[in-house]
């Protein structure tokens, strides 16, 4: 395999728990939770879709993924402007598309989230595509949370996700 094919990885530690970066050619394909129970199939998901292998090393889209992590745990960024790379079937995708537009600190429902696709009634298949989100943060899944206002499901686990939405809601307060 070439580089083309080849995912470049590196591990991030964040406040709140490790995190495998991965790029494919100049996007960000894997900003992923390292204690997910679903690693692996993301992993093989991301092998199969992109027709890649993964190979730990660095990249330019990594360097300015950690950089701008970086910068968002240290409350000095509240938007990620590294180029993204979603690896999923048409629905998954058009879900991770719309984790983009909930804007920093926000949250709203996985039933909001099935509307605002235009799938009222897809509240399950909304949370199991954000569950399989591989690019967590720069694709903000810990924005959506339960109907009833619940921290519900999270790949970092709820005490990362709770950190996340905490950490965003100061950030604003502090400006």
């Amino acid at each position: 395999m070439n580089e083309k094919n080849t995912i470049k990885t590196t591990r991030y530690q964040s406040p709140c728990g490790v995190l495998l970066l991965g790029s494919l050619g100049e996007r960000l394909c894997l900003c992923d939770w390292q204690i997910e129970s679903r690693r692996e199939r993301v992993d093989r998901r991301l092998k199969r879709l992109l027709r890649a292998r993964f190979e730990p090393g660095a990249s330019a889209v990594l360097e300015k993924a950690v950089g701008q992590l970086d910068e968002f745990f240290a409350r000095q960024r509240r938007q990620f402007d590294v180029p993204l790379l979603f690896a999923g079937t048409e629905f998954q995708n058009a879900v991770w598309r719309e984790l983009l537009k909930i804007p920093f600190a926000e949250t709203i429902s996985y039933r909001e989230m099935a509307c605002r696709i235009g799938m009222p009634l897809s509240v399950r298949a909304v949370a199991n595509a954000n569950g399989a989100n591989a690019l967590s943060l720069f694709a903000p899944c810990h924005r959506v949370i339960g109907s009833d206002g619940s921290l519900t499901g999270y790949g970092g686990g709820l005490r990362a996700k709770k950190f996340l939405l905490e950490l965003e809601s100061e950030s604003l307060a502090a400006r």
